[in-house]
């Protein structure tokens, strides 16, 4: 069942609900797009709410280290959606890795049987590896909206899309990840639920108390200065979202930070309180 809004570029598609994570916008930006019908993973998990259903339900959450963040991956582990069509839609900026093979080990085991499954590529915010400047460069030619947009029609009609990593793209994660991720981490002093170690304040720091607001797991609480608790699953909200840009990363490529343009700082608190 298919509404047509008043705008020729938005469909507002009823008996559908979306699930998002989102840390700087994007991926709240791709939800809003695709549905009206939208609930953030972070307050579901402090609500304890792990059970959706609907015609359709659909997930959109970021790439993380070429597969699917640990944090989504547990919540997926307990969620249950009664849903006989559930498509996921994974946002990258330069590489999806075999993203789509881990979902699809993740979802078989939990059987969610997943009728639609894609990616997007969008700009990457990850400090670590990226400058902000170049990434924003490429956001044309990348042609988001088109991509949203084909996405939008395929699950209008309901369209069945579960691709396949090949065993070029498997073996390129693995030695990524066994590889370039541990020296890159080594060196950054990131080890598990150690990622806070990333992080130093600068002095122009007013205690604001932002960072604590955007972090969706409770990691900060900010006193004179923001104190992380240990707890870091290194989405970068806190620092990205750092109205005084206070909030440096170790080895961090650019001074620049990045929210996306269509959505608020108020929109990514709501989102991850």
């Amino acid at each position: 069942m298919i509404l047509s809004s008043l705008r020729n570029d938005l469909i507002i598609q009823k008996n559908m609900k979306i699930l998002y994570f989102t840390a700087t916008g994007n991926n709240l930006y791709v939800a809003k797009k695709i549905g009206e019908d939208i609930y953030s993973i972070p307050k579901m998990v402090k609500q304890n709410v792990y059970e959706i259903a609907d015609e359709k339900v659909g997930i959109v959450f970021p790439i993380y280290e070429l597969g699917v963040p640990k944090y989504v991956e547990e919540f997926l582990d307990r969620v249950k959606i009664d849903s006989s069509y559930i498509f996921v839609i994974m946002t990258y900026g330069m590489y999806d890795g075999s993203a789509i093979s881990h979902l699809k080990k993740i979802a078989n085991r939990n059987n969610i049987q997943l009728s639609y499954i894609n990616t997007l590529i969008m700009i990457d915010n990850y400090l670590p590896v990226y400058k902000i400047e170049e990434q924003l460069e490429t956001e044309e030619r990348k042609n988001i909206e088109t991509q949203i947009a084909n996405i939008r029609k395929d699950l209008e009609l309901k369209v069945n899309k579960i691709p396949r990593n090949n065993i070029k793209t498997k073996l390129l994660t693995r030695y990524a990840r066994k590889k370039v991720f541990p020296k890159r981490d080594k060196k950054l002093g990131i080890y598990k639920k150690s990622f806070d170690k990333v992080f130093c304040v600068e002095s122009t720091c007013i205690s604001c108390g932002i960072c604590e607001k955007v972090c969706p797991v409770n990691n900060i609480v900010v006193k004179e200065e923001p104190d992380f608790k240990g707890e870091c699953i290194g989405c970068l909200s806190c620092t990205h979202n750092c109205p005084q840009n206070s909030i440096r990363v170790i080895g961090e490529k650019s001074k620049k930070r990045f929210r996306n343009s269509n959505v608020s700082l108020k929109e990514i608190i709501e989102s991850n309180q």
